[in-house]
């Protein structure tokens, strides 16, 4: 077994309390053709030390130690010292079943431009919980992935195909032509800047019905911390994203695929009021007034509507376009209820 070569790559940094749970789901995968990187992004804990352990119990193992650049200069780093046909990426503090690689691969048909994308499991202290994308399982070639896949990729509250690097066999090329687009300074949705524009001009896309990613939901992450630079990591997103459909469409279509970024950046608009109303318990009313006052936003929020479903989403999205004592004070209020415990 082992047609294809596989790169498997893991940005680490500061995970040791994890890391050995992942690197040895990795060890255990029952496909041949594999080598593992692990990308030590200047971690100060013993993480180094535990990836060179891991080297030299496995000759498939890889460990490049570099200064710390952040996740994105991590798995760029991984990127261009793999040797594979397909990546995978899989962070350090996440594991996956022995069979995933396996049963991804079984799939690949070697065509340019090829992903496989699976589903994941998310991993909590008080349970887990299966995501399935909502894109049907099944194989989507360009006509379909033109007519099917590309619509749905932006301005949804529920991802159609996830966006996620992670859970997935993807093409190199997909990913070195553009790894461009994916910026150091973007910590929230980073993702998405490699992922759009890899599904984008993706050939071959094969949905396959299974979850053998399990992500670690770690409460002291923090991805689950308020962060005072996220609206502006928004914003940077909404930049990038723009430039994306730009280089990638022309015409009418452009004109839609640009109206979908709108609409994704008011989703996103939705976390960064979480984030203050859930976060930030001094300065919270300013910075959600001065994010929903915005003339841009206001415009934004008039012309380009979105159909929200989720209870939590529909107060975040009322505050926005309807901005007022009431509305923030409940929103304040919710989140304290929401995450008490969490």
């Amino acid at each position: 077994m082992g047609k294809y070569k596989v790169s498997v790559i893991v940005p680490v940094y500061n995970t040791e309390k994890y890391l050995a749970q992942c690197v040895d789901t990795l060890i255990r995968q029952n496909y041949d053709n594999l080598e593992i990187l692990l990308v030590d992004d200047g971690s100060t804990d013993k993480s180094g030390k535990l990836c060179d352990g891991f080297a030299r119990s496995d000759k498939r193992i890889r460990v490049i130690h570099k200064e710390n650049g952040g996740l994105v200069s991590a798995w760029k780093r991984g990127v261009c010292e793999s040797t594979g046909e397909y990546l995978c990426f899989v962070d350090s503090d996440d594991w996956v079943e022995p069979c995933m690689i396996a049963d991804m691969a079984e799939h690949l048909r070697g065509v340019p431009g090829e992903i496989i994308a699976g589903n994941y499991v998310i991993e909590r202290e008080t349970g887990r919980e299966y995501v399935w994308q909502a894109l049907p399982p099944g194989e989507y070639d360009r006509a379909a992935i033109e007519r099917e896949v590309i619509p749905n990729l932006l301005g949804r509250e529920r991802r159609y195909v996830t966006v996620s690097r992670c859970m997935k066999l993807i093409g190199r090329e997909l990913i070195e032509e553009n790894m461009k687009y994916s910026d150091s300074e973007v910590v929230m949705g980073e993702d998405m800047t490699v992922m759009l524009p890899a599904l984008i001009d993706c050939n071959r896309l094969k949905a396959i019905d299974s979850a053998h990613y399990h992500y670690r939901y770690v409460t002291e992450s923090m991805v689950h911390k308020y962060d005072r630079k996220l609206y502006g990591n928004i914003q940077l997103l909404r930049e990038i994203f723009l430039r994306v459909v730009s280089d990638k469409f022309a015409g009418e279509e452009l004109l839609e695929r640009q109206r979908q970024v709108e609409q994704e950046y008011i989703f996103f608009l939705l976390l960064a009021l979480k984030n203050e109303a859930r976060g930030n318990p001094q300065g919270y009313r300013k910075n959600i007034f001065s994010i929903c006052k915005s003339p841009e936003i206001q415009r934004l929020v008039r012309e380009m509507p979105v159909r929200v479903e989720d209870k939590a989403n529909k107060l975040l999205y009322l505050t926005l376009r309807r901005p007022g004592e009431i509305t923030v004070r409940l929103l304040r209020l919710a989140m304290i209820i929401y995450y008490r415990g969490k």
